[in-house]
């Protein structure tokens, strides 16, 4: 049979019937013309952050992430051996080189947290800055890393702290510091001021607020970025549906677009690019989402990584 019913009663078509056919037929041409649009498109002015892992850490994967519009790769410290994120970063730059293109490498330093099989949650107990964190500072600067990010960050003077440290080493690196605690929602001006960007971490915030007051509590941190024209990367299950999934819910495209028209100058991937299943497919719906986003305000200024 090539017509069934739903329990609604709502008709469909079985995968046999001839309109069915011909429906996946047409819908061939129109991912290629897609894709194909989209690698002629213009780079958008909004910038992607790509976290990179075991999905993503190849030649062959970032040669088609960086040629697909990201801006700038994450490597995220709290996962991970010295010798992977150093092959990650020579890998990042050979293709950056092939490619004619500037890609910062950001090293996000994982801070007091305590790791879980689950997740992580904040440590209280510990020092921010931890001995972990400085052992990883020594091996960013080593590898010439272009930003350091800093976990949960209370105050302006946890920055001095890791640029003090940084002067030891003989470095100074630009900061970026998240946004991730209640204390430093409360302490953001101070905190802007201090750093040389800011990153809106979701996820642990909405440990520490209600997650209803998360999308106010981002757009009034981006807008005080835009205001002290300091970058503000949006970060944390931005399309965490595509870990496993082949696209991504409507909500994520939605939460993209806001993120930008809102004035976000990065939008960033965590799990869906460093260990999900499909890390090339998520940075190309990512800038379909973002180009979408400036159409509507193709007036927006950019402060870039």
């Amino acid at each position: 049979m090539d017509v069934g019913f739903s329990s609604t009663g709502c008709i469909f078509l079985l995968k046999n019937h001839p309109l069915s056919r011909a429906q996946s037929a047409l819908r061939e041409p129109l991912k290629t013309h897609i894709h194909d649009c989209h690698n002629h498109n213009m780079p958008s002015k909004a910038q992607i952050v790509a976290t990179i892992g075991p999905a993503s850490g190849s030649v062959e994967i970032l040669r088609k992430l960086i040629g697909h519009q990201v801006d700038a790769i994450r490597l995220n410290f709290s996962w991970g051996t010295y010798e992977e994120h150093a092959g990650y970063i020579a890998n990042v730059r050979q293709v950056a080189e092939e490619l004619n293109k500037r890609v910062p490498i950001i090293q996000d330093l994982s801070g007091p947290r305590e790791q879980e099989t689950s997740g992580h949650h904040f440590d209280s107990e510990k020092e921010i800055l931890t001995a972990k964190d400085l052992t990883d500072l020594a091996f960013g600067i080593d590898q010439k890393v272009e930003y350091v990010a800093m976990s949960y960050v209370g105050s302006a003077e946890d920055i001095k702290k890791l640029r003090s440290e940084m002067a030891k080493l003989g470095a100074s690196i630009p900061v970026i510091a998240k946004i991730e605690r209640k204390i430093a929602i409360d302490n953001v001006d101070s905190i802007i001021a201090e750093a040389d960007a800011i990153m809106i971490a979701r996820g642990d915030m909405g440990n520490e607020i209600p997650l209803e007051q998360i999308p106010f509590t981002q757009k009034m941190i981006t807008e005080k970025c835009k205001a002290a024209k300091k970058p503000v990367i949006t970060a944390t299950q931005m399309m965490l549906s595509m870990v496993e999934s082949l696209e991504p819910t409507r909500a994520e495209i939605t939460d993209v677009v806001n993120a930008i028209l809102n004035g976000s100058d990065a939008v960033m991937l965590s799990e869906e690019s460093a260990r999900g299943k499909h890390p090339v497919e998520v940075v190309e719906f990512m800038e379909r989402a973002v180009n979408e986003a400036e159409k509507h305000e193709p007036k927006m200024d950019i402060n870039p990584l």
